[in-house]
C-alpha cells in the first residue's frame, strides 16, 4: 500500500510516484522488457514508461485526509 496525504498531490509527488513505478517495472520485468524491445526495434525507455503508468493501477493507495 501507498500511503499519501490527500492535500499532497503535486506534481512532485506525482513524479516521485511514477519513478518508483519504473524501478518496480525495470526490476520485475526488465529483461522481457529488453528482449522484447531487441526483437522490435522499440525504445527501451518509451515501454518502461508505459508499463510504468500501467503498473501505478495495480498500487492500492490510502489517503490521509
Amino acid at each position: 500500500m501507498i500511503y499519501l496525504n490527500f492535500t499532497d498531490l503535486s506534481e512532485k509527488t506525482q513524479n516521485r510516484l511514477l519513478e518508483d513505478s519504473k524501478k518496480d517495472v525495470e526490476r520485475k520485468f526488465g529483461d522481457e522488457i529488453r528482449k522484447y524491445v531487441k526483437e522490435n526495434y522499440t525504445s527501451f525507455e518509451t515501454m518502461i514508461e508505459e508499463e510504468a503508468i500501467r503498473n501505478l493501477y495495480s498500487y492500492t493507495f490510502v489517503f490521509n485526509i
